[in-house]
């Protein structure tokens, strides 16, 4: 192999290495669990599937569905719970849509087809913050600051990048 064919492959390991751990740290949820994302006689109560579970920023929502009879559309509260489809924030219809959770709250959607939010095709999804994050702070302590986590992992990253690095330098003959 060439040294031009030793440094794509180099750059191609050396990311995917690197930025593989990251990009699976949140959970992955589908949407209605193994009903999926649909209204009828075996449809799941979407408000109890949601409340029993926790969100974290980093989480992924998985809604699988038939994009021939549904879609995802994520709304404003006040759209949600007028069943509202006009003024969608985003609308997904591949039938299986990743959402990459990115803030913490509530995010609601709703299916955009006639009637189907009615019959209870919708979800509010509360997330309580990331999943990395303690749950409190010991009384009398002060909480640290919002980015001391974000420098901590920066900074590994960088150190098992750069180890990384050198170990695919050394195995290739670099």
């Amino acid at each position: 192999m060439d040294s031009s064919g030793k440094a794509g492959l180099l750059f191609a390991v050396t990311v995917a290495l690197w930025a593989g751990p990251g990009l699976s740290a949140g959970k992955i949820f589908t949407v209605g669990d193994s009903a999926g994302w649909t209204i009828g006689a075996n449809s799941p109560n979407y408000s109890q599937w949601a409340s029993s579970q926790t969100f974290h920023v980093g989480d992924t929502l998985l809604f699988l569905y038939n994009n021939l009879f549904h879609n995802v559309l994520e709304v404003k509260e006040s759209d949600f719970n007028a069943c509202k489809n006009s003024s969608a924030i985003k609308e997904y219809k591949t039938g299986r849509d990743s959402i990459i959770i990115t803030s913490t709250g509530h995010h609601y959607y709703i299916c955009g087809f006639p009637g189907h939010c009615q019959f209870g095709q919708k979800v509010d999804v509360l997330v309580v913050g990331s999943s990395a994050a303690p749950s409190s702070s010991p009384a009398g302590s002060s909480p640290p600051s919002p980015n001391a986590g974000d420098r901590l992992v920066g900074g590994c990253s960088v150190f098992l990048g750069g180890l990384i690095m050198a170990a695919s330098c050394v195995l290739l003959g670099f």
